[in-house]
């Protein structure tokens, strides 16, 4: 009996396969497809070179290829569903077409790369149906695991692996002092650096934890307890191999330690680290092989209708799609224009011109305006105040963005922990071999806006600047002072009380001639 059902599910299926629905809608969604590669390409193109460039996202190559299996494990449910043209799906592309709009116009390049995901989306329900749709959601969902986001998590874990190195060091009596993300031991000074913080590990966990929940487990309960575990194993084994390369360095010696880090470290360590996982998690798979993904009696859509319906969706689509972008254009507006850069005289304050302890210079590719200088007072407070303008900012001309700000890493100096700053500014520590220590407070300012450290407010009040074709003038004001006789700590605030207003400093620098 069971054979015989099985015979005729495969004949239906045989039929159902080459009905005219399914060439037809499929040759609209590779049409669409292809215009939003044309239209998107430089996205496309710079998310691709990250998968290829930035160990964090090398996991990313495998997740097209993993959706088209995910696709492929449901060919099943749609061959027996008829696609069909859906008007809601182009809302679904709308919102696509929104979010890329706002990256464009904050120049937030990871809200495009996921708008494109959202787009995609959006032009499979419009071409090929609800009921198409529903069967391929989580492919649909797993989509979004392309878009390289997750390297802002890099400093918060710096911090974690170093405190759980230092927890692990304590236990095994090992003598050792933390500063941010800095260890030092009798046998040297050890920095958690980004590519050790451990962010590719779970980055790329999570892509993994998501699929095994899906395709090992039926129970949510299950499926969360999973994923959680899994991220905290990762954090924790990654603070585990920073301790495990100190251990050896205090053991036998810092070289020692190096070879050790390189052979643990990379995908053989994350692998390791899964293996483990599916290990512990193995007797709890609530999903038996051969298990079907969706529904097997998946609903029909479609009808008469569908037919006519096609082409007016396709033109809806391809409308929504040319207007992203071109309103994009329309709205980019002239920049503002900039007066000559001069930092102020400031009252109880002299120029200086005593070196610094170690060469410092922020780094703001691109800007329109730069100045520097150093300021002193009778107390023997040092500061240094440095200053970017840009007439308008852009892809690679931005306030924020990676690389861009205090971290000068051609001389040296690297992100070391968050620090004291005012309300509406961002406090950070770097640290460059000496050691030299040094306290840096940036103030931003969009236009004529407020000052404020909030890398959401300053991408925010470009977008709306963008969009809204207002002010887009963009300042970055950076004091500074490097730890000595005086504690960097006093010295800016001794300055930052003088001049009371951050954005004193920057009117003459954003004042419009």
């Amino acid at each position: 009996m069971t054979h015989a059902a099985g015979q005729l599910l495969t004949h239906r299926m045989r039929a159902l396969a080459v009905t005219p629905g399914w060439p037809r809608h499929l040759t609209m969604l590779g049409t669409l497809t292809l215009l939003i590669l044309l239209l998107f390409r430089a996205d496309i193109a710079s998310m691709t070179a990250i998968w290829w460039t930035s160990s964090t996202y090398e996991h990313c190559l495998l997740i097209p290829l993993l959706v088209g299996w995910l696709v492929q494990q449901r060919l099943v449910a749609l061959r027996l569903t008829e696609p069909a043209a859906w008007g809601w799906g182009l809302v679904w592309l709308t919102g696509g077409a929104f979010l890329w709009l706002l990256g464009s116009a904050g120049a937030l390049a990871v809200l495009r790369q996921g708008a494109l995901v959202v787009m995609m989306q959006g032009i499979v329900a419009a071409c090929l149906g609800p009921a198409v749709t529903r069967i391929l959601l989580f492919p649909l969902f797993y989509a979004f695991f392309m878009v390289p986001v997750g390297s802002e998590l890099e400093p918060m874990l710096q911090l974690l692996t170093a405190k759980i190195a230092m927890t692990l060091l304590g236990v095994a009596g090992v003598p050792a002092h933390i500063e941010g993300i800095f260890i030092t031991i009798p046998a040297g000074i050890f920095t958690v650096a980004e590519a050790c913080s451990g962010a590719k590990f779970l980055v790329a966990m999570t892509a993994y934890g998501v699929l095994v929940c899906h395709v090992c487990f039926r129970s949510w309960p299950r499926r969360a307890v999973f994923l959680a575990a899994a991220l905290i194993t990762s954090i924790l084994a990654n603070g585990v191999r920073a301790f495990a390369t100190i251990y050896v360095a205090h053991r036998t010696s810092i070289y020692a330690a190096i070879g050790f880090d390189h052979v643990l470290y990379g995908w053989l360590f994350f692998a390791l680290v899964m293996a483990v996982v599916m290990l512990a998690a193995w007797p709890f798979f609530d999903r038996k092989p051969g298990d079907s993904f969706v529904e097997p009696a998946a609903p029909r859509a479609g009808g008469p209708g569908t037919r006519h319906r096609l082409p007016v969706v396709a033109a809806g689509a391809v409308a929504i799609l040319i207007a992203a972008p071109l309103w994009s254009q329309v709205s980019a507006g002239q920049p503002g224009k900039l007066a000559q850069v001069s930092p102020p005289d400031v009252p109880g304050w002299r120029r200086i011109a005593t070196p610094a302890g170690h060469p410092w210079t922020p780094r703001f590719a691109g800007a329109d305006r730069t100045a520097r200088a150093r300021y002193g007072d009778r107390e023997g407070h040092v500061v240094d105040v440095a200053i970017a303008a840009y007439a308008a900012q852009s892809e690679g001309r931005e306030l924020i963005g990676f690389g861009q700000g205090a971290v000068d890493a051609e001389n040296g100096w690297q992100w070391s922990s968050p620090a004291w700053s005012p309300d509406n500014g961002r406090g950070e520590t770097i640290t460059a071999p000496g050691p030299h220590v040094r306290h840096v407070v940036t103030f931003y300012r969009i236009g004529d806006g407020p000052p404020t450290g909030s890398a959401t407010q300053v991408k925010f009040s470009t977008l709306r600047a963008r969009l809204l074709g207002q002010d887009q003038r963009a300042v970055a004001i950076l004091v500074s002072a490097e730890q000595g006789v005086r504690p960097a700590d006093a010295s800016i605030r001794a300055f930052l009380r003088t001049i009371r207003n951050p954005e004193d400093l920057a009117d003459a620098e954003v004042r419009t001639r």
